[in-house]
């Protein structure tokens, strides 16, 4: 076969305060930047990328791949017209020039939401369905936290989506979507049913490595086989002010009733198990606290999750650290705290300087400023590493300064990790590339809000989700949702959302 293969991700949250421009996918940061064309296989070759599985895979079979272009920007708020406009217009200029083609494979996240449109994906697949045509099979990987929608699902003819929550079968999904491909072609289209959930499931809440979770995804693998080609389950990236934010299911099947019967059954294995999904943080302060009372041989981690970069957050709110300096911590680091002019100051003053500084808190979020107080530069990093953990191994950073500081207040012991570039905290190898040992702390402190246990979880002895300031909140009925559909629930067993005039 003769296959396209591209790839355009972003994670949208429509509540955070800044938004994505054309110059956050051009850049390299921990994926990536924009690549167009032929290079497209090197940037994403050995990274846990869906793009960098599907590419494998085709190419094992010996097919034929034209590069169209794959990028990815931080999660952020709304993408740009602009930036929407000009990466889709080259995917679709690109398709026009190197056809024709067999099949296309699209790297997408499923929660992308534009200036111009709600569902971003389904535009770009209804873009590179016009390109095409109708008999041109399409097949697409989604991102776990994918907001489903009628136009994804019509216009693709099969998706597969992460099954796992840190993200570790990236790389495997895209090499499901080359199966789901061999399928179409050895048997025809197959019929599809399509179900979206009632209610609403917070990020604290998804984890795959915990119940119900556990238990639901061993069902959406158990039901491939004969009958169900394919059965996936995207549980929705909740701030998303969209019509069709949520939770849903999609199965695929020879036989129409057998895809019925297959989404049918998940969707109420999903719905009985809606009152299972915990969501449980404890407030800044009580955090601190609780770690600090129980350390003992191996780290406690705090998860600050509503400041998680990975899901919009500025990743520059400073509600656990001021929490961590006010309660005495001790072998205590945070990271990665973002202001690019405090790493610019510590790397002008070199490490032994000391010096005052605002920290942080620059982001205009209301209620939030900086953390005011003296810093003395402990180590200096450039920002360029390798991701060692088992979710982004292999990837290669291009953060930025980057510095790690000793917050000099009373007796308390606390260091934070300054970047210049927003990244989750999910990485181990953050912290070693400024001399920290992990394992050697007492208390690690990551805005991240679930990826990190990929990494952090084998060696902590205790993770506590923190409530702290940030642009992506966790407890959902306090989100000022406008454009959701009248009844969701907002959480699971959570109040029905009233959609206004």
């Amino acid at each position: 076969m003769r296959i396209a293969v591209g790839g355009f991700q972003h994670e949208t949250n429509t509540f955070a305060p800044v938004r994505a421009t054309y110059a956050d996918f051009v850049k390299h940061d921990g994926w990536p930047g924009l690549t167009r064309g032929p290079g497209l296989f090197d940037a994403v070759a050995g990274i846990n990328l869906p793009a960098a599985g599907f590419i494998a895979a085709a190419r094992a079979d010996r097919h034929d791949l034209a590069p169209l272009l794959w990028c990815s920007a931080e999660p952020n708020s709304y993408v740009t017209r602009d930036a929407f406009e000009r990466i889709t217009g080259a995917i679709a200029e690109d398709l026009r020039a190197q056809g024709p083609f067999d099949a296309v494979y699209l790297d997408l996240h499923g929660a992308m939401v534009v200036e111009h449109h709600e569902d971003g994906e389904g535009e770009i697949l209804a873009r590179v369905r016009a390109v095409v045509g109708p008999d041109v099979l399409v097949v697409a990987s989604l991102d776990f936290h994918a907001n489903l929608t009628d136009e994804i699902v019509a216009h693709a003819d099969a998706l597969t989506i992460y099954r796992t929550y840190p993200h570790l079968d990236m790389e495997g999904t895209g090499a499901r979507a080359y199966g789901m491909l061999i399928t179409l072609l050895r048997h025809g289209r197959l019929a599809k049913a399509y179900r979206k959930l009632p209610f609403l499931i917070p990020l604290t809440s998804q984890c795959t490595d915990f119940e119900p979770n556990r238990g639901l995804f061993a069902r959406v693998v158990a039901m491939g086989g004969t009958e169900v080609a394919n059965a996936e389950f995207a549980e929705g990236f909740p701030p998303a002010d969209i019509h069709e934010c949520g939770p849903a299911v999609v199965a695929y099947a020879r036989r129409q009733a057998d895809a019925d019967a297959a989404a049918d059954e998940l969707a109420g294995a999903v719905l009985a198990a809606e009152g299972a999904f915990s969501n449980d943080m404890l407030d800044a302060d009580a955090a601190v606290r609780a770690a600090m009372a129980s350390a003992g041989d191996r780290p406690i981690v705090l998860a600050d999750a509503q400041d998680n970069p990975g899901a919009g957050g500025t990743s520059d709110t400073v509600g656990l650290l001021t929490a961590m300096v006010r309660n005495r911590a001790k072998g205590a680091v945070l990271a990665i705290l973002n202001d690019p002019e405090v790493a610019a100051r510590a790397h002008s003053g070199g490490v032994g300087a000391a010096f005052v500084a605002a920290l942080g808190g620059r982001s205009g979020q209301a209620g939030q400023a900086p953390f005011q107080g003296r810093f003395r530069v402990v180590a200096l990093g450039d920002g360029r590493f390798t991701c060692t953990g088992e979710m982004y191994r292999g990837t290669r950073t291009n953060l930025g300064p980057m510095a790690l500081l000793r917050v000099e207040a009373g007796d308390s012991d606390v260091r934070v990790v300054v970047g210049s570039n927003r990244f989750q905290c999910l990485d181990q190898a953050i912290f070693r590339h400024l001399g920290v040992e992990p394992k050697a702390e007492r208390l690690l402190a990551v805005k991240s809000t679930v990826h990190f246990r990929a990494d952090f979880d084998s060696i902590a002895a205790r993770t506590i989700v923190v409530e702290a300031p940030g642009a992506h909140p966790c407890r959902l009925d306090g989100l000022g949702y406008r454009n959701l559909r009248t009844g969701v629930r907002l959480g699971p067993n959570g109040p029905a959302h009233v959609r206004g005039p």
